[in-house]
Parts: structure tokens; sequence; C-alpha cells
């Protein structure tokens, strides 16, 4: 078994905690947030006074909905890292109504598999917990950082769907969106996979 989900809602990785927020991680989702790096492919940096309310939106619709973008802590190594978690678009689109998934990690922390990690923790409570029967994921087609996520992720693109992000201006160079799926069905099937090759493995 991969992760976990305690009686507080906390969800136990092999390496990470997927957590409720904190009001003292807000300084460092305010320094990801103001890194050029880490928003390359987001519209604007965020200032601090941004930053700290976006975490507010966060929290209240954890709050509401029961799940959302959990805060990401490695226990022992750092208090907080980003988020990861599942969201519904407020947006129009031809795939929604919807719930994605979706990352924002500090630099420090890329490259070290955590995002997938996360990523599939919450996929698992997605489709058991919640019982949804799809997740998609989308993002901008120069950002092949979380592209390879989704692909890890064993999520799938169709061409034909991408789309303009209605958000965002026409002109606006990031306004073209890549968009890929899973479904319950096609998770299962690789979760029946990965637990007939562990059970292979240990009759060796």
């Amino acid at each position: 078994m991969t992760s976990a989900a305690n009686p507080d809602g906390v969800i136990q990785t092999s390496h990470l905690l997927l957590r409720s927020w904190r009001d003292s991680d807000l300084p460092a989702f305010a320094a990801l947030n103001n890194d050029p790096r880490v928003m390359e492919f987001m519209p604007k940096l965020l200032s601090r006074e941004e930053s700290d309310a976006m975490a507010a939106r966060i929290r209240m619709l954890m709050a509401i909905q029961g799940f959302g973008f959990w805060a990401v802590e490695v226990p022992g190594i750092a208090d907080f890292i980003g988020f990861v978690g599942l969201h519904r678009p407020s947006f129009e689109a031809p795939f929604t109504p919807c719930v994605e998934i979706g990352w924002r990690l500090a630099r420090a922390y890329w490259g070290k598999g955590y995002a997938t990690e996360a990523a599939r923790a919450a996929l698992a409570h997605g489709f058991t917990a919640l019982g949804l029967n799809e997740i998609v994921s989308f993002t901008v087609p120069a950002n092949r950082r979380s592209r390879a996520v989704m692909e890890r992720l064993d999520m799938t693109r169709d061409p034909a769907e991408d789309f303009d992000h209605p958000v965002l201006a026409v002109g606006d160079p990031l306004r073209r969106h890549v968009l890929y799926r899973l479904t319950r069905e096609k998770w299962r099937a690789g979760q029946d996979s990965l637990e007939a090759a562990a059970t292979g493995a240990m009759g060796e």
C-alpha cells in the first residue's frame, strides 16, 4: 500500500504527509509563489497578500468539500514544500464540470519524486474515498515537468481535446492548454497490475 489516511484526515505515503494547512505554512507558500521558476507557467508571480488569499481559499474549499489542495510535508526534512490535491475548476470548458489534480512544489524539492508520490495518493483518495469516475489535469504545452508527472500517473492526452483556457485573454501565450484524463477503471487496472507484480515478487 502506498498511502493511508488516518482518522484526522492526513494522508501518509512512504515519504510524505498530505495534511490540512497551518498558518505557519504561509511564509514558505508565499516564497514559492514568488519564485519565477515555480511560476513560469502561471499568469504572474503572487505578492504575499495574494498568496495568503489563495491559501485562505484553499482552506475554505477543503472545509466545505472535505478535499482540496493538501499541504505537503516531508517529515524530518521540511514542514511544508507546497501543495498537491484535487480541485473543482470554476470555469466552463468542454470537459467541465470535472475534478482536476494539481500540484505546486518549491523548487528545492523538484526532481525527488515528491509530486508523483503525493499525486498518486491524491488519485487513490479521489477514486476510492470520493468515488470519482474520472480525474483530469491540464497545463500549457511547454510545461514538460508537469506533463511528465501526468504521464507517470498513467494519464492520457487526446490532442483533439487541447483547449484555450477561458480565464486567460486571447493572445496570452499561456492560453493554450493540453488536457490529460484518467478514469477510475484505468486507475484500478493499474493498481491491480502493481499488486500482481508485488505478489509475484514476494513469491520468488
